[in-house]
């Protein structure tokens, strides 16, 4: 475990190698200022001040050396101008030779970061200390980069160590330092309160029997928001088995959960004046003889019944019934991510979130906010005609459960069985992965939402607009690193272009 509090102190005048940071367009004049050594050592080593590209050089002091590093703009470094550095510099203590890491701080801590609970490093580097008389800005990039590293090792744990179970000891661990309360519910009492979950995770093994997770933090007083993850810990598809290249990564299925379990901690961590709600429905969709199957009629805990067209429909399953439990406490704010959908990744690529919300207001701040730190997504369309289920006047009000029907609404990740209209009052980030969508989708069911629509619909206050700004640092900063398996701090997609 990275020990993330060693690799940033504050600036009291240690000894430390000196970074100087140049851009390419003004190395000849930085050049032109030092001794010939140093030109012809740079030289040699064809440094043109690149991003990421660094040279080492002695430094003035007998016995010192001291680094030089490219970077596009050494005004306005982005999260991962130095992660490069982090990453492949010796072991020591070192400082900037003018101005301060701001933002870069982030990249500078997760470089250090990895996911070694399966294996062991031959060579093993102490950490690399950055010194910074930014001292208010230390203690937020740790936090945050505790957040991060907590996803990134929550996905990247196999699903046989990591279920539901795990999960529920993941959230027991992030709320005890907080005080927060957790209450779990199972067995009889999940199969009659949340039908839809308990169905989806019957047919796995009793170590990994399904749950819901909830977690409790804040003052009542205060608006409430609540924080939904999809935590399906592995998806094989179910009786619709998935072809074994779609299950081969499905361990991420879960990655909703990891996000939603991190964001929790930086809420708290931050002591946002908020009460918080954090849901993570968990189950593996599993095969055995009592698996749920295609046709299969499943009521939700809302009350509609949802006819499965396809098992490997899971996840709105789960958030359907997550989802209304989350509206019977009237919060302000929604907030779910899920690995939702497939359909994501082909619109907008492996590296930028969608978003949907039904807020304007909300949604500016949010994309706003992901540009600020270098991690943007990208707002996709709610629309509010066409239901997708059986006609209003048909005595079973069935929705239909289909894998190729997407989420489409805050909530809309799981709306085609779910609370439609739980998109009231509610974003979705649906993570990169997942299913395979149709154009259908894009139908919305209105008149088929919750019945308490007014209230888990109340507009978002300005105090929860500046939370929920705070709080959205968090996804914007783990992006798709979060679930990639190989951890990539010196993305070229973010790269170093501030």
């Amino acid at each position: 475990m990275t020990d993330f509090a060693d690799c940033i102190k504050a600036d009291t005048g240690q000894p430390a190698h000196i970074i100087h940071l140049v851009e390419a367009k003004a190395l000849d004049a930085w050049l032109a200022t030092r001794p010939d050594q140093t030109r012809a050592l740079l030289a040699a080593q064809k440094f043109r001040a690149k991003p990421h590209e660094t040279a080492i050089l002695p430094a003035e002091r007998e016995g010192d050396w001291m680094v030089v590093a490219g970077v596009a703009d050494k005004g306005a470094l982005g999260p991962w101008c130095l992660a490069r550095l982090a990453e492949t510099l010796p072991e020591g203590r070192y400082r900037l030779a003018e101005g301060s890491p701001g933002a870069a701080m982030l990249g500078w801590l997760l470089a250090q970061h990895r996911f070694d609970r399966y294996r062991r490093e031959d060579n093993v580097v102490g950490s690399r200390q950055l010194l910074t008389s930014d001292v208010a800005r230390i203690a937020p990039a740790i936090d945050l980069a505790r957040a991060v590293a907590l996803v990134r090792d929550l996905v990247n744990t196999p699903a046989a160590d990591m279920g539901p179970a795990e999960l529920e000891a993941a959230t027991e661990t992030v709320a005890k330092p907080f005080g927060a309360t957790v209450v779990v519910t199972r067995g009889d009492a999940l199969a009659q309160g949340y039908p839809m979950i308990h169905a989806v995770g019957r047919a796995a093994d009793r170590h990994f029997a399904p749950r819901l997770i909830e977690l409790n933090w804040g003052d009542p007083a205060a608006p409430r928001i609540a924080i939904v993850g999809k935590g399906i810990s592995f998806d094989s598809g179910g009786l619709d088995i998935k072809p074994s290249s779609g299950m081969r990564l499905m361990k991420k299925d879960m990655g909703g959960a990891a996000h939603a379990l991190a964001l929790a901690q930086l809420i708290m961590a931050a002591r946002l004046p908020v009460r918080l709600h954090l849901l993570i429905p968990a189950a593996e969709n599993a095969i055995s003889g009592n698996a749920f199957r295609p046709g299969d009629i499943l009521r939700s805990r809302k009350g509609l019944t949802v006819e499965i067209g396809n098992t490997d429909a899971e996840g709105r399953l789960v958030l359907g019934d997550a989802l209304a439990r989350a509206a019977e406490e009237k919060p302000e704010l929604i907030v779910d991510f899920a690995t939702l959908t497939g359909a994501a990744r082909v619109a907008v690529g492996p590296d930028l979130p969608a978003l949907f919300a039904n807020d304007d207001g909300l949604a500016t701040d949010l994309a706003q906010a992901g540009t600020d730190v270098d991690d943007p997504t990208w707002r996709l369309p709610l629309w509010e005609a066409m239901p997708i289920c059986s006609s209003p006047t048909s005595p079973t009000s069935t929705m239909r459960a289909k894998a190729d029907l997407p989420a489409r609404s805050p909530l809309l990740c799981s709306c085609s069985v779910s609370c439609p209209t739980i998109r009231h009052g509610c974003i979705s980030i649906p993570s990169p992965g997942g299913h395979r969508p149709s154009p259908a989708a894009r139908k919305a069911a209105k008149r088929w939402g919750c019945a308490r629509c007014s209230a888990c619909c109340s507009s978002v206050t300005g105090r929860i607009r500046k939370a929920s700004h705070s709080a959205w640092t968090l996804r914007n900063r783990i992006g798709h690193h979060a679930l990639s398996p190989h951890e990539r701090p010196h993305s070229t997609r973010s790269g170093c272009r501030h």
